[in-house]
């Protein structure tokens, strides 16, 4: 089958990748891609979010099955668009989407539905929130209610930093994203993301991951889109992954079905788990960036015919086997990132780091221009190693960063670091 992936960055080249190496793709599509992508599909110069031009390229190139990476063309209604043209979709409705769309209605969800979360407010009014955080007391958490690519959330130490954080967020940080805002109590324990794939009834879950999203090492810095990842994560073992499916995941999908909102796609769970157990702190209707790109290396199942299962509402008759090793992913990012950042740098070395051992380089935010590969994003490579445990997956990945040649980027070094602690 002729099968398209939309999106740009590197958890769309992880999904290529996978998807390439299934027996059951013809020829794939990427729209818009990047120069990784490249490797792997046909790109198409159409933008994620260009709704029409997306459609109409599903019926010039005779595509059979879309797969949507990015959140924004979710929660705008891209899946939508396709399902009215007759074209299969792996991807949730904007109805189903607001679950990411709306941190307010996520968190109005789990109230309703008894699915453990932290203490919250909803505010459009400064004063009141405000005299909330005040109440609640530090540290304390702000967040934008729309989306911010993953940086409309503040956790801030003290109520003089959350008050700033209101002020920002309302005051238009964020755009439209910041009309309203969020504020929840602090949570303590240990992040970590589970995936579930959803056919509107069933649910299957994936194997757990571990972000860091903090720009510096020791989770020091701002918020950013995610700085590396690794699987398995200690933390979700068997046992605490069947809790998290049991009282988070498969709660909401009901939920979800209840309200008139039928989930189909990835559900990403970002979970606290602390002395009371696992805690939603958000849920993200797409895949990760860069917990894909772990997972997928990960794999040793083909992703094609659990992705259509999931469109088709046949989820019960698939199983997913991975492989025993641990994957880790180290993000290298321009420097700057997340503020303002530079384009345009030359990144060499990048066909000797992808042919050490167990490693692959994901792209994410890269261009060719004059045969060279250039940065065009703030992330811009999701350096991926496979390992027989995640220190020697994190050596291997450390290793491939050394070889590559890129004075415009940097990374941070301590990926991994609770489990190799542990």
């Amino acid at each position: 089958m002729n099968i398209l992936v939309v999106g740009a960055g590197g958890r769309e080249h992880a999904l290529c990748w996978a998807i390439a190496a299934s027996p059951l793709t013809d020829t794939l599509y990427c729209a818009p891609g990047n120069a990784g992508i490249a490797q792997v599909a046909t790109c198409l110069e159409i933008a994620a979010g260009d709704i029409e031009g997306i459609v109409a390229a599903c019926d010039t190139q005779d595509i059979d099955f879309v797969v949507i990476g990015p959140e924004g063309p979710l929660v705008a209604g891209l899946a939508d668009a396709l399902i009215a043209a007759g074209i299969k979709v792996f991807g949730p409705t904007a109805a189903a989407a607001i679950l990411e769309g709306s941190k307010g209605f996520m968190k109005d969800l789990c109230a309703k539905y008894g699915i453990p979360t932290a203490a919250y407010g909803r505010f459009t009014d400064a004063a009141k929130a405000k005299a909330f955080s005040a109440k609640t007391g530090a540290p304390i958490v702000v967040k934008a209610d729309g989306l911010a690519a993953g940086k409309g959330v503040v956790i801030a130490p003290t109520v003089e930093a959350a008050n700033t954080a209101v002020d920002d967020i309302l005051g238009g940080q964020f755009g439209s994203a910041g009309a309203e805002l969020v504020i929840e109590e602090f949570l303590e324990g240990e992040e970590a993301s589970l995936f579930a794939l959803c056919d509107g009834e069933q649910v299957l879950p994936l194997a757990g991951a571990q972000d860091h999203k903090r720009v510096g090492d020791g989770d020091t810095g701002p918020n950013t889109g995610g700085m590396g990842a690794y699987s398995p994560a200690p933390i979700l073992d068997a046992a605490m992954a069947e809790r998290v499916m049991a009282e988070i995941i498969r709660p909401t999908v009901a939920a979800m079905a209840a309200e008139g909102r039928r989930f189909q796609g990835v559900l990403y769970a970002g979970l606290m788990i602390g002395a009371d157990g696992p805690k939603l702190i958000e849920y993200n209707v797409r895949f990760g960036d860069p917990e894909t790109q772990v997972l997928m290396a990960r794999l040793r199942s083909d992703l094609v015919p659990a992705l259509l299962a999931c469109a088709d509402g046949q989820l019960a008759h698939v199983d997913l086997r991975w492989k025993d090793e641990a994957a880790l992913c180290v993000v290298m990012a321009a420097n700057g990132y997340p503020g303002a950042y530079e384009i345009g740098s030359v990144i060499r070395g990048l066909a000797t780091a992808d042919a050490l051992d167990g490693v692959t380089v994901f792209h994410a935010g890269t261009a060719t221009q004059d045969a060279e590969t250039v940065a065009t994003g703030g992330r811009v490579l999701g350096v991926t190693a496979l390992g027989q445990g995640v220190a020697d997956a994190q050596r291997r990945a450390y290793t491939a960063v050394d070889v590559i040649d890129w004075p415009g980027g940097f990374c941070r070094r301590d990926i991994g670091w609770r489990a190799v602690e542990r």
